[in-house]
């Protein structure tokens, strides 16, 4: 019997006893009086025991039974461990066909003796930033090295942007490490597939800037603009603006999506029994697209503000390590120890030690950028120089003048060995 059960007891027996009336019972249970008569007339009829809720030690029809909760238990520990309740809940209902809801996960688990790895930490009240109205006003990307495979790989970074408004994936990459190859391969994945964006945002790694971009005064007062990295210049060709944040907070948008990601994309991995990094990208669009069906939110204005790439701009040449060279004789020029030249004539005429950009792409391919068109070039051989040797006329024998003054030196030295036996 529980305590409010005991109370029961005690006030209706005081009352059927007259030491309290009827409505001081109702005050004192905080019921009204209608129900006083109604636990009067059970008590008369069954004595205390009246009293005891008709439910209590019989099991519920709608209890799970047990052997659900042996076979969710079973199933945590062999496959799905390290997976929070909620995403738990997600994979039993698609692969083990058992609805369960987040919260009966969790009290199954529970009794079982089962916490989950990662304990929730209860998050710090701010003021979220709220979102962007239209799709593609504002991109955040990132990157993070996590144990993706466990222990079955190395650790890894993987690459992501997300849209700012809808909170949709655009683009991601697995990379041996965060790098300019891993955010342009996201950069091209979102682009051809939704558009040019208004804005990056982004933290302040030197793939982003470069690190000589703070001027001096003088550098201020002569109008020179601030250097930037190969990928500064790429958002400058396609005129995105180039958000650089100061704490990771400010694209905290981004920093949450890892935390998800950390938490689920590890499950997911390891069912698809996904052993390499090669393996881990080609199965990564599948769970993208399945991250962006279950998160993804609407934006407040259906307009989008995607611009759509043009058909004359190249992505492989807009994401490319820029360089300057000067231009040798017969349009060559040296670039990695080695001596490139056009791979086909062109009508221009480009003259001998003039600067020029070259470019390579990240599939290694070398090109030569001039007036916004992309000149391939090939590898070719220095032309080597045949040095003759100009051979030198003999030199005839030099006899010393008679009064040279070595003549006078050796003659005294004669004199003195005669004069000195």
């Amino acid at each position: 019997m529980t305590r409010a059960e005991m109370k029961k007891v005690v006030v209706v027996e005081k009352i059927i006893g007259g030491h309290m009336t009827n409505d001081e019972g109702a005050a004192t249970l905080g019921l009204t009086k209608r129900q006083i008569i109604r636990l009067k007339q059970k008590y008369n009829q069954g004595g205390t025991r009246a009293l005891i809720h008709k439910n209590r030690g019989r099991k519920p029809a709608h209890a799970l039974k047990d052997e659900i909760k042996e076979r969710v238990a079973e199933r945590y520990t062999q496959i799905y461990h390290g997976s929070n309740n909620c995403h738990f809940a997600e994979l039993l209902e698609e692969h083990e066909a058992i609805r369960l809801s987040a919260s009966s996960v969790r009290r199954i688990l529970l009794g079982k003796g089962i916490k989950q790895a990662k304990q929730r930490r209860r998050s710090k009240a701010h003021q979220p930033r709220s979102r962007k109205a239209q799709a593609g006003m504002l991109w955040q990307i990132d990157a993070t090295p996590f144990a993706w495979l466990e222990d079955r790989a190395p650790v890894f970074a993987l690459h992501g942007a997300i849209d700012d408004a809808t909170g949709i994936v655009v683009g991601a990459v697995f990379s041996a490490n965060e790098c300019r190859e891993g955010y342009s391969l996201v950069m091209q994945q979102g682009i051809r597939k939704y558009g040019l964006p208004l804005g990056l945002y982004s933290d302040r790694h030197t793939i982003f800037r470069s690190p000589k971009e703070k001027l001096t005064i003088e550098q201020e007062l002569a109008g020179e603009t601030k250097p930037l990295s190969h990928f500064g210049k790429a958002m400058k060709e396609l005129g995105i603006e180039h958000i650089k944040a100061v704490t990771p907070q400010a694209k905290g948008r981004v920093e949450r999506l890892w935390g998800t990601f950390q938490d689920r994309l590890v499950i997911e991995l390891r069912l698809l029994g996904v052993n390499t990094i090669e393996e881990a990208n080609r199965v990564l669009p599948k769970l993208i697209a399945k991250h962006n069906r279950q998160f993804a939110v609407s934006p407040k204005e259906a307009d989008s503000a995607y611009v759509e790439l043009g058909s004359d701009t190249n992505l492989d040449h807009v994401f490319s390590l820029r360089s300057q060279r000067r231009l040798g004789a017969g349009n060559t020029l040296s670039y990695g120890s080695k001596i490139y030249t056009l791979a086909k004539p062109v009508s221009c005429h480009l003259h001998a030690k003039s600067t020029v950009e070259v470019r390579e792409t990240l599939k290694g391919e070398l090109i030569l950028w001039l007036g916004g068109q992309a000149l391939p070039l090939r590898e070719t051989q220095k032309p080597s120089r045949v040095q003759q040797r100009k051979m030198a006329d003999p030199v005839p024998p030099h006899k010393p003048a008679a009064n040279h003054p070595w003549r006078k030196t050796w003659t005294q030295k004669q004199v003195q060995h005669n004069t000195n036996p």
